[in-house]
């Protein structure tokens, strides 16, 4: 597949990346700071400078033609929330209708274990704006065309990933950064997860089969 991952420096990114691209796939990872351009490229992506913030329908639309698939793995962190709402809310929703536009029609959301519309998350809380923003782009994939997989990761670590997951975790507990990565490279490997919002912890049944036990 031919892939645009968006926020193509982060964490999660950086693992997934070299996953991607031994797997066979072509992966166009999006940044903003050219500067990280040979670090991307050292895992064996194509970087990709472009400011999602900023960017136009028509702008998207390039971005994204051509591509079989999309995995958004960008987040403005929560600190500021104008920016947060202008990437978590604004961006990824004009990344999901440019997919539709221009037929990328795999679309895969990092969001978070219990992210949700009725997240129940105060107004006072910092929390809120990046709750209520991803709970409305979530909202807005899920009404979508395309064939769309969220997944909810627990709390993120920096623990050496497993290679093992909990899908039917009843609450949110902790998940590696590289179990994350290895759950997008199966998700996207696996047709069968579309239409389906996967949260998970960290656990005792193996990547490929828990998600394909989904499917």
């Amino acid at each position: 597949m031919d892939i645009a991952l968006i926020g193509g420096h982060g964490k999660i990114a950086l693992l997934a990346e070299p996953l991607l691209t031994e797997a066979g796939h072509t992966v166009h990872a999006v940044i903003r700071d050219p500067d990280q351009t040979a670090e991307i490229e050292a895992t064996g992506a194509k970087a990709v400078v472009a400011d999602i913030e900023s960017l136009d329908a028509a702008g998207w639309d390039e971005l994204l033609r051509g591509k079989d698939a999309v995995v958004w793995s960008a987040g403005a962190g929560g600190g500021n929330p104008q920016r947060t709402w202008a990437v978590d809310h604004d961006a990824a929703i004009a990344s999901m209708d440019a997919a539709q536009r221009v037929g990328a029609d795999r679309y895969l959301m990092v969001s978070y274990f219990g992210a949700s519309l009725d997240h129940g998350v105060p107004e006072s809380e910092p929390f809120h704006v990046y709750a209520e923003a991803k709970a409305r782009a979530d909202a807005h994939l899920q009404d979508s065309q395309l064939a769309w997989t969220v997944l909810g990761p627990s709390g993120l670590t920096l623990e050496e990933p497993s290679g093992r997951i909990d899908l039917e975790a009843a609450e949110s507990g902790t998940v590696s950064r590289g179990n994350v990565a290895r759950v997008i490279a199966a998700v996207l490997e696996t047709p069968g997860t579309a239409g389906k919002f996967l949260a998970f912890n960290d656990g005792e049944q193996e990547i490929t089969a828990a998600v394909s036990a989904v499917s």
